[in-house]
Protein backbone atom coordinates (compact mmCIF):
# COMPACT_ATOMS: atom_id res chain seq x y z
CA UNK A 1 0.00 0.00 0.00
CA UNK A 2 1.22 3.74 -1.26
CA UNK A 3 1.43 6.40 1.24
CA UNK A 4 -0.09 9.33 1.29
CA UNK A 5 1.95 11.62 3.37
CA UNK A 6 4.85 10.52 0.19
CA UNK A 7 2.69 12.14 -2.51
CA UNK A 8 1.93 14.97 -0.65
CA UNK A 9 5.47 15.90 0.01
CA UNK A 10 6.13 15.27 -4.19
CA UNK A 11 3.32 17.81 -4.85
CA UNK A 12 5.51 20.70 -3.95
CA UNK A 13 8.82 18.76 -4.95
CA UNK A 14 7.61 18.95 -8.61
CA UNK A 15 7.25 22.17 -9.72
CA UNK A 16 4.81 22.22 -12.52
CA UNK A 17 2.78 20.51 -10.15
CA UNK A 18 3.25 23.41 -6.76
CA UNK A 19 2.80 25.84 -9.74
CA UNK A 20 -0.74 25.06 -10.61
CA UNK A 21 -2.59 24.52 -7.13
CA UNK A 22 -0.90 27.56 -6.25
CA UNK A 23 -2.73 29.23 -9.45
CA UNK A 24 -5.87 27.20 -9.17
CA UNK A 25 -6.01 28.45 -5.27
CA UNK A 26 -4.88 32.24 -6.61
CA UNK A 27 -8.08 32.13 -9.00
CA UNK A 28 -10.57 31.06 -6.65
CA UNK A 29 -9.42 33.71 -3.99
CA UNK A 30 -10.36 36.00 -6.35
CA UNK A 31 -13.44 34.70 -7.34
CA UNK A 32 -14.58 34.73 -3.76
CA UNK A 33 -13.38 38.38 -3.30
CA UNK A 34 -15.77 39.07 -6.04
CA UNK A 35 -18.39 36.99 -5.02
CA UNK A 36 -19.18 39.80 -2.17
CA UNK A 37 -19.33 42.72 -4.79
CA UNK A 38 -23.12 43.65 -4.90
CA UNK A 39 -25.22 44.57 -7.29
CA UNK A 40 -26.69 48.49 -6.69
CA UNK A 41 -29.92 48.93 -5.58
CA UNK A 42 -30.25 44.91 -4.50
CA UNK A 43 -32.99 44.75 -1.05
CA UNK A 44 -31.42 41.45 0.69
CA UNK A 45 -34.62 41.66 3.05
CA UNK A 46 -36.55 40.43 0.62
CA UNK A 47 -34.39 37.67 -0.46
CA UNK A 48 -33.93 36.70 3.24
CA UNK A 49 -37.87 36.75 3.34
CA UNK A 50 -38.20 34.22 0.27
CA UNK A 51 -35.65 31.62 1.12
CA UNK A 52 -37.13 31.16 4.52
CA UNK A 53 -40.80 30.85 3.38
CA UNK A 54 -40.08 26.74 2.74
CA UNK A 55 -42.57 27.11 -0.14
CA UNK A 56 -41.55 26.04 -3.73
CA UNK A 57 -40.06 29.40 -4.60
CA UNK A 58 -37.84 29.10 -1.52
CA UNK A 59 -36.85 25.52 -3.13
CA UNK A 60 -35.80 27.22 -6.12
CA UNK A 61 -33.68 29.99 -4.63
CA UNK A 62 -31.93 27.49 -2.86
CA UNK A 63 -31.24 24.97 -6.33
CA UNK A 64 -29.44 28.61 -8.05
CA UNK A 65 -27.74 29.38 -5.10
CA UNK A 66 -26.34 25.97 -4.86
CA UNK A 67 -25.01 26.14 -8.59
CA UNK A 68 -24.18 29.80 -8.39
CA UNK A 69 -22.04 28.88 -5.46
CA UNK A 70 -24.11 30.59 -2.94
CA UNK A 71 -23.74 34.16 -4.35
CA UNK A 72 -27.50 34.44 -5.01
CA UNK A 73 -28.38 35.02 -1.08
CA UNK A 74 -25.90 37.98 -1.30
CA UNK A 75 -27.20 38.77 -4.99
CA UNK A 76 -23.89 40.02 -6.17
CA UNK A 77 -22.82 40.73 -9.47
CA UNK A 78 -22.15 36.55 -9.72
CA UNK A 79 -25.25 35.72 -8.48
CA UNK A 80 -25.99 33.61 -11.45
CA UNK A 81 -22.88 31.93 -11.20
CA UNK A 82 -21.97 29.81 -14.36
CA UNK A 83 -25.26 28.50 -14.35
CA UNK A 84 -26.03 29.98 -17.94
CA UNK A 85 -23.40 28.40 -19.59
CA UNK A 86 -24.14 25.25 -18.00
CA UNK A 87 -27.62 25.72 -19.52
CA UNK A 88 -26.32 26.62 -22.74
CA UNK A 89 -24.77 23.44 -22.45
CA UNK A 90 -26.92 21.15 -21.65
CA UNK A 91 -29.26 22.85 -24.66
CA UNK A 92 -26.44 22.46 -27.35
CA UNK A 93 -26.04 18.49 -25.81
CA UNK A 94 -29.95 17.85 -26.22
CA UNK A 95 -29.95 19.81 -30.05
CA UNK A 96 -27.11 17.78 -31.24
CA UNK A 97 -28.64 14.29 -32.07
CA UNK A 98 -31.96 16.19 -33.17
CA UNK A 99 -30.19 18.24 -35.96
CA UNK A 100 -28.84 16.62 -38.80
CA UNK A 101 -26.26 18.78 -39.85
CA UNK A 102 -24.30 19.21 -36.14
CA UNK A 103 -24.54 14.73 -36.21
CA UNK A 104 -22.62 15.18 -39.25
CA UNK A 105 -20.28 17.70 -38.28
CA UNK A 106 -19.48 15.73 -35.15
CA UNK A 107 -18.81 12.55 -36.48
CA UNK A 108 -16.51 13.79 -39.31
CA UNK A 109 -14.45 15.31 -37.54
CA UNK A 110 -14.80 15.63 -33.28
CA UNK A 111 -11.93 17.47 -32.44
CA UNK A 112 -13.23 20.28 -34.90
CA UNK A 113 -16.66 19.15 -33.50
CA UNK A 114 -15.66 20.12 -29.90
CA UNK A 115 -13.89 23.16 -30.83
CA UNK A 116 -17.44 24.38 -32.56
CA UNK A 117 -19.70 23.34 -29.24
CA UNK A 118 -17.62 25.15 -26.81
CA UNK A 119 -17.49 28.43 -29.66
CA UNK A 120 -21.34 28.04 -29.47
CA UNK A 121 -21.69 27.35 -26.00
CA UNK A 122 -20.14 30.73 -24.89
CA UNK A 123 -22.02 33.15 -27.68
CA UNK A 124 -25.73 31.30 -26.39
CA UNK A 125 -24.16 32.08 -22.58
CA UNK A 126 -24.45 35.63 -22.77
CA UNK A 127 -27.99 36.13 -23.78
CA UNK A 128 -29.28 33.07 -21.20
CA UNK A 129 -27.24 35.52 -18.74
CA UNK A 130 -29.07 38.88 -19.66
CA UNK A 131 -32.53 36.37 -19.83
CA UNK A 132 -31.93 34.44 -16.65
CA UNK A 133 -30.94 37.84 -14.87
CA UNK A 134 -34.09 39.71 -16.04
CA UNK A 135 -35.82 36.33 -14.99
CA UNK A 136 -34.27 36.06 -11.80
CA UNK A 137 -35.08 39.76 -10.86
CA UNK A 138 -38.60 39.60 -11.62
CA UNK A 139 -39.68 35.74 -10.32
CA UNK A 140 -38.49 36.74 -6.88
CA UNK A 141 -40.14 39.83 -6.85
CA UNK A 142 -42.99 38.26 -7.68
CA UNK A 143 -42.67 35.69 -5.09
CA UNK A 144 -41.96 37.53 -1.94
CA UNK A 145 -44.25 40.22 -2.86
CA UNK A 146 -41.80 43.07 -2.97
CA UNK A 147 -39.36 44.35 -5.21
CA UNK A 148 -35.74 42.33 -5.36
CA UNK A 149 -34.65 45.57 -7.19
CA UNK A 150 -35.92 49.23 -6.84
CA UNK A 151 -37.33 50.24 -10.02
CA UNK A 152 -36.45 47.57 -12.01
CA UNK A 153 -38.04 46.82 -15.68
CA UNK A 154 -38.47 48.83 -18.96
CA UNK A 155 -42.10 49.88 -19.00
CA UNK A 156 -44.43 51.51 -16.72
CA UNK A 157 -43.88 54.93 -14.98
CA UNK A 158 -41.89 53.95 -12.33
CA UNK A 159 -39.29 51.75 -13.99
CA UNK A 160 -35.37 52.83 -13.96
CA UNK A 161 -34.44 52.02 -17.46
CA UNK A 162 -30.96 53.19 -17.56
CA UNK A 163 -30.58 51.10 -13.65
CA UNK A 164 -31.99 48.01 -14.68
CA UNK A 165 -29.64 48.13 -18.15
CA UNK A 166 -26.97 48.43 -15.84
CA UNK A 167 -28.01 45.89 -13.48
CA UNK A 168 -28.20 43.22 -16.36
CA UNK A 169 -24.90 44.08 -18.38
CA UNK A 170 -23.15 43.69 -14.40
CA UNK A 171 -24.35 40.57 -13.85
CA UNK A 172 -23.90 39.08 -16.72
CA UNK A 173 -20.32 40.58 -16.96
CA UNK A 174 -20.22 39.11 -13.20
CA UNK A 175 -21.17 35.50 -15.29
CA UNK A 176 -18.84 35.59 -18.12
CA UNK A 177 -16.10 36.74 -15.32
CA UNK A 178 -17.05 33.67 -13.56
CA UNK A 179 -16.41 31.73 -16.66
CA UNK A 180 -13.37 32.95 -17.43
CA UNK A 181 -11.88 32.14 -14.52
CA UNK A 182 -13.04 28.89 -14.55
CA UNK A 183 -11.41 28.65 -18.05
CA UNK A 184 -8.28 29.71 -16.21
CA UNK A 185 -7.89 27.10 -13.64
CA UNK A 186 -8.31 24.46 -16.44
CA UNK A 187 -5.83 25.80 -19.07
CA UNK A 188 -2.97 26.87 -16.06
CA UNK A 189 -4.37 25.11 -13.00
CA UNK A 190 -6.01 21.92 -12.70
CA UNK A 191 -6.86 20.44 -16.01
CA UNK A 192 -10.27 20.21 -16.57
CA UNK A 193 -11.85 21.17 -13.37
CA UNK A 194 -12.23 25.10 -13.67
CA UNK A 195 -15.77 25.32 -13.75
CA UNK A 196 -16.51 22.34 -11.21
CA UNK A 197 -13.95 24.04 -8.61
CA UNK A 198 -15.54 27.33 -9.10
CA UNK A 199 -18.98 26.34 -7.63
CA UNK A 200 -17.06 23.99 -5.09
CA UNK A 201 -15.44 26.80 -3.74
CA UNK A 202 -18.77 28.26 -2.94
CA UNK A 203 -20.43 25.52 -1.55
CA UNK A 204 -17.55 24.78 0.69
CA UNK A 205 -17.50 28.36 1.76
CA UNK A 206 -20.75 28.42 3.37
CA UNK A 207 -20.10 25.47 5.36
CA UNK A 208 -18.68 26.94 9.14
CA UNK A 209 -21.58 29.77 8.62
CA UNK A 210 -24.04 26.13 8.82
CA UNK A 211 -22.02 24.99 11.09
CA UNK A 212 -22.42 28.31 13.30
CA UNK A 213 -26.12 28.04 13.11
CA UNK A 214 -26.36 24.11 14.13
CA UNK A 215 -25.08 25.55 17.04
CA UNK A 216 -27.25 28.21 18.46
CA UNK A 217 -29.79 25.17 18.75
CA UNK A 218 -27.95 24.04 21.63
CA UNK A 219 -28.79 20.36 22.56
CA UNK A 220 -30.54 20.16 19.49
CA UNK A 221 -27.94 21.45 17.05
CA UNK A 222 -24.97 19.43 18.64
CA UNK A 223 -27.64 16.01 17.92
CA UNK A 224 -27.96 17.43 14.33
CA UNK A 225 -24.57 18.19 13.96
CA UNK A 226 -23.51 14.54 15.11
CA UNK A 227 -26.87 13.25 13.09
CA UNK A 228 -25.65 15.05 9.66
CA UNK A 229 -21.67 14.39 10.25
CA UNK A 230 -23.03 10.39 10.15
CA UNK A 231 -25.67 10.88 7.52
CA UNK A 232 -22.62 13.07 5.74
CA UNK A 233 -20.06 9.83 6.03
CA UNK A 234 -22.47 7.27 4.85
CA UNK A 235 -23.96 9.09 1.91
CA UNK A 236 -19.92 10.24 0.81
CA UNK A 237 -18.84 6.69 0.85
CA UNK A 238 -21.82 5.26 -1.47
CA UNK A 239 -20.91 8.10 -3.21
CA UNK A 240 -18.05 7.08 -3.82
CA UNK A 241 -18.66 3.40 -4.35
CA UNK A 242 -21.08 4.10 -7.45
CA UNK A 243 -19.45 6.52 -9.14
CA UNK A 244 -16.59 4.24 -9.22
CA UNK A 245 -18.59 1.55 -10.43
CA UNK A 246 -17.76 0.20 -14.17
CA UNK A 247 -18.60 -2.79 -16.43
CA UNK A 248 -15.60 -4.02 -18.49
CA UNK A 249 -16.96 -4.76 -21.91
CA UNK A 250 -14.07 -7.21 -23.46
CA UNK A 251 -12.86 -5.75 -26.52
CA UNK A 252 -10.14 -7.49 -29.07
CA UNK A 253 -7.93 -5.18 -30.69
CA UNK A 254 -6.10 -6.27 -33.74
CA UNK A 255 -2.80 -7.40 -33.60
CA UNK A 256 0.40 -5.50 -35.35
CA UNK A 257 2.78 -6.01 -37.91
CA UNK A 258 6.36 -6.46 -36.93
CA UNK A 259 7.95 -7.00 -40.25
CA UNK A 260 6.60 -10.56 -41.92
CA UNK A 261 5.11 -10.99 -38.47
CA UNK A 262 1.51 -10.52 -37.19
CA UNK A 263 1.69 -10.16 -33.69
CA UNK A 264 -1.76 -11.66 -31.83
CA UNK A 265 -5.05 -9.83 -31.12
CA UNK A 266 -4.56 -7.88 -28.01
CA UNK A 267 -7.23 -8.62 -25.19
CA UNK A 268 -8.78 -5.31 -23.62
CA UNK A 269 -11.90 -3.90 -22.05
CA UNK A 270 -13.73 -0.58 -22.67
CA UNK A 271 -15.32 0.72 -19.50
CA UNK A 272 -18.77 1.74 -19.47
CA UNK A 273 -19.79 4.00 -16.28
CA UNK A 274 -23.15 3.06 -14.06
CA UNK A 275 -23.62 7.11 -13.80
CA UNK A 276 -22.72 8.67 -17.06
CA UNK A 277 -24.64 11.63 -16.80
CA UNK A 278 -23.59 13.08 -13.17
CA UNK A 279 -26.21 15.53 -11.51
CA UNK A 280 -27.64 16.86 -15.09
CA UNK A 281 -30.78 14.80 -14.42
CA UNK A 282 -30.83 16.48 -11.04
CA UNK A 283 -31.00 19.93 -12.53
CA UNK A 284 -33.60 18.54 -15.04
CA UNK A 285 -36.10 17.65 -13.17
CA UNK A 286 -35.88 20.29 -10.26
CA UNK A 287 -36.40 23.04 -12.83
CA UNK A 288 -39.09 20.89 -14.69
CA UNK A 289 -40.69 20.77 -11.10
CA UNK A 290 -40.37 24.21 -10.52
CA UNK A 291 -41.32 25.57 -13.67
CA UNK A 292 -45.83 25.48 -12.79
CA UNK A 293 -45.25 27.23 -9.28
CA UNK A 294 -43.72 29.87 -11.69
CA UNK A 295 -45.64 30.85 -13.76
CA UNK A 296 -48.92 30.11 -12.00
CA UNK A 297 -47.34 32.87 -9.53
CA UNK A 298 -47.29 35.22 -12.59
CA UNK A 299 -51.27 35.05 -12.09
CA UNK A 300 -51.59 34.93 -8.10
CA UNK A 301 -53.02 38.11 -7.92
CA UNK A 302 -55.82 38.14 -10.84
CA UNK A 303 -58.72 39.58 -10.95
CA UNK A 304 -60.22 36.85 -12.54
CA UNK A 305 -61.51 34.69 -9.71
CA UNK A 306 -61.33 31.17 -11.44
CA UNK A 307 -57.74 32.38 -12.79
CA UNK A 308 -56.46 33.64 -8.62
CA UNK A 309 -58.55 29.99 -7.76
CA UNK A 310 -56.37 27.73 -10.68
CA UNK A 311 -52.86 29.71 -9.24
CA UNK A 312 -53.19 28.48 -6.00
CA UNK A 313 -53.96 25.29 -6.67
CA UNK A 314 -51.18 24.98 -8.87
CA UNK A 315 -49.19 26.30 -6.03
CA UNK A 316 -50.46 23.63 -3.57
CA UNK A 317 -50.13 20.57 -6.11
CA UNK A 318 -46.63 21.79 -6.36
CA UNK A 319 -45.37 22.26 -3.00
CA UNK A 320 -42.23 20.46 -1.82
CA UNK A 321 -43.39 20.04 1.31
CA UNK A 322 -46.01 16.90 0.50
CA UNK A 323 -44.69 13.27 0.41
CA UNK A 324 -45.88 12.88 -4.13
CA UNK A 325 -43.39 15.77 -4.59
CA UNK A 326 -40.63 14.10 -3.85
CA UNK A 327 -41.90 10.68 -5.39
CA UNK A 328 -42.70 12.73 -8.68
CA UNK A 329 -39.20 14.04 -8.35
CA UNK A 330 -37.79 10.36 -7.76
CA UNK A 331 -39.34 9.16 -10.97
CA UNK A 332 -38.23 12.13 -13.37
CA UNK A 333 -34.53 12.10 -11.59
CA UNK A 334 -34.73 8.44 -12.86
CA UNK A 335 -36.13 8.86 -16.51
CA UNK A 336 -33.71 11.89 -17.13
CA UNK A 337 -30.87 9.25 -16.22
CA UNK A 338 -31.47 7.17 -18.87
CA UNK A 339 -32.49 10.12 -21.36
CA UNK A 340 -29.67 11.97 -21.06
CA UNK A 341 -27.17 8.82 -20.84
CA UNK A 342 -28.11 7.58 -24.14
CA UNK A 343 -27.80 11.34 -25.42
CA UNK A 344 -24.41 11.15 -24.13
CA UNK A 345 -23.62 7.67 -25.44
CA UNK A 346 -24.58 8.16 -28.96
CA UNK A 347 -22.65 11.34 -29.29
CA UNK A 348 -19.58 9.12 -28.34
CA UNK A 349 -20.24 6.60 -31.20
CA UNK A 350 -18.56 3.70 -30.12
CA UNK A 351 -19.59 1.49 -32.96
CA UNK A 352 -18.03 3.35 -35.79
CA UNK A 353 -14.98 4.24 -33.40
CA UNK A 354 -13.91 0.52 -32.86
CA UNK A 355 -14.76 -0.24 -36.28
CA UNK A 356 -12.10 2.37 -37.54
CA UNK A 357 -9.82 1.06 -35.60
CA UNK A 358 -10.13 -2.64 -36.45
CA UNK A 359 -11.39 -3.24 -32.81
CA UNK A 360 -14.17 -5.59 -32.06
CA UNK A 361 -15.98 -7.51 -29.25
CA UNK A 362 -16.42 -11.15 -29.35
CA UNK A 363 -19.58 -12.12 -30.73
CA UNK A 364 -20.89 -8.69 -32.21
CA UNK A 365 -20.54 -7.48 -35.52
CA UNK A 366 -18.67 -4.20 -36.13
CA UNK A 367 -20.39 -0.78 -36.81
CA UNK A 368 -23.84 -0.31 -36.02
CA UNK A 369 -24.57 -4.05 -33.99
CA UNK A 370 -21.20 -2.84 -31.66
CA UNK A 371 -23.34 0.46 -30.90
CA UNK A 372 -27.09 -1.49 -30.17
CA UNK A 373 -25.00 -4.08 -27.92
CA UNK A 374 -23.25 -1.41 -25.74
CA UNK A 375 -26.05 0.11 -25.73
CA UNK A 376 -28.66 -2.35 -24.46
CA UNK A 377 -25.22 -3.23 -21.56
CA UNK A 378 -25.40 0.64 -20.57
CA UNK A 379 -28.82 1.09 -20.44
CA UNK A 380 -28.80 -2.16 -18.05
CA UNK A 381 -25.91 -0.98 -15.82
CA UNK A 382 -27.64 2.35 -15.98
CA UNK A 383 -30.86 1.46 -13.77
CA UNK A 384 -28.80 0.98 -10.47
CA UNK A 385 -27.24 4.30 -11.01
CA UNK A 386 -30.48 6.21 -11.94
CA UNK A 387 -32.07 4.61 -8.63
CA UNK A 388 -29.08 5.66 -6.97
CA UNK A 389 -29.46 9.23 -8.51
CA UNK A 390 -33.14 9.44 -7.61
CA UNK A 391 -32.34 8.09 -4.10
CA UNK A 392 -29.84 11.21 -3.42
CA UNK A 393 -32.38 13.24 -4.98
CA UNK A 394 -35.13 12.81 -1.98
CA UNK A 395 -32.79 12.33 0.52
CA UNK A 396 -33.54 15.90 2.69
CA UNK A 397 -37.07 14.45 2.51
CA UNK A 398 -36.36 11.07 3.89
CA UNK A 399 -33.86 12.78 6.38
CA UNK A 400 -36.21 15.14 7.69
CA UNK A 401 -39.30 12.34 8.23
CA UNK A 402 -37.15 9.91 9.96
CA UNK A 403 -35.10 12.56 12.13
CA UNK A 404 -38.38 14.90 12.90
CA UNK A 405 -35.54 17.32 14.91
CA UNK A 406 -33.25 17.76 11.63
CA UNK A 407 -36.53 20.02 10.39
CA UNK A 408 -35.97 22.56 12.75
CA UNK A 409 -35.47 26.12 11.68
CA UNK A 410 -32.35 26.03 13.80
CA UNK A 411 -31.02 22.71 11.46
CA UNK A 412 -32.53 23.17 8.77
CA UNK A 413 -29.76 25.29 7.28
CA UNK A 414 -27.25 22.27 7.56
CA UNK A 415 -29.30 20.30 5.61
CA UNK A 416 -27.23 21.03 2.32
CA UNK A 417 -24.57 19.49 3.57
CA UNK A 418 -26.65 16.09 2.83
CA UNK A 419 -28.49 17.73 -0.40
CA UNK A 420 -28.39 15.79 -3.76
CA UNK A 421 -26.24 18.33 -5.60
CA UNK A 422 -24.27 19.85 -2.88
CA UNK A 423 -22.79 16.49 -2.39
CA UNK A 424 -22.54 14.96 -5.85
CA UNK A 425 -20.22 18.19 -6.39
CA UNK A 426 -18.18 17.90 -3.54
CA UNK A 427 -17.56 14.48 -3.84
CA UNK A 428 -17.03 14.81 -7.60
CA UNK A 429 -14.97 17.15 -7.97
CA UNK A 430 -13.01 16.23 -4.88
CA UNK A 431 -12.33 12.64 -6.91
CA UNK A 432 -11.85 14.19 -10.09
CA UNK A 433 -8.83 16.74 -8.76
CA UNK A 434 -7.10 13.50 -6.68
CA UNK A 435 -7.34 11.73 -10.27
CA UNK A 436 -5.68 14.80 -11.97
CA UNK A 437 -2.64 14.79 -9.72
CA UNK A 438 -2.43 11.67 -9.30
CA UNK A 439 -1.83 11.29 -13.20
CA UNK A 440 0.26 14.86 -12.95
CA UNK A 441 2.57 12.95 -10.12
CA UNK A 442 2.78 9.75 -13.26
CA UNK A 443 3.35 11.99 -15.82
CA UNK A 444 6.38 13.37 -13.73
CA UNK A 445 7.83 10.38 -13.33
CA UNK A 446 6.87 9.89 -9.60
CA UNK A 447 6.30 6.51 -8.33
CA UNK A 448 4.23 6.85 -5.56
CA UNK A 449 0.37 7.92 -6.10
CA UNK A 450 -1.72 10.59 -4.57
CA UNK A 451 -4.60 7.73 -4.20
CA UNK A 452 -4.41 5.16 -1.95
CA UNK A 453 -4.41 2.01 -3.96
Amino acid sequence: MKRISGAWRYLWTAPDIRRKLLITFAILVIYRFVAHIPVPGVNRDVIAALVNQGSAASTLVGLIDLISGGTLLNFSVLAMGVYPYITAQIILQLLLPLIPSLQKRMEEDPREGRKWMERWTYYLAVPMAALTAIGQINIFSTFAGGQVVEGFGFFGPDANVLGSTAIIFSMTAGTMFAIWLGELISEYGIRNQGLSLIIFAGIISRIPANFAQLLTGQLSGVISIIAIAIIMILTIFVIVYVQQGRRNVPVMYPGRRMGNRMSMPVKGTLPLMVNMSGMIPLIFAQAILQLPSILSASFANSETAWVAGLSASMQNFFNPQAGWYWLLYFLMVVAFSFFYTDVLFAQQNYGENLKRVGAQIPGVSRGVPTQKYLTTVLRRITLPGALFLGAIAVLPFLITRMLPFLSSSGSQAGLFLVSSSGLLIVVGTVRETFFNIDAELKLHGYEESLLVR
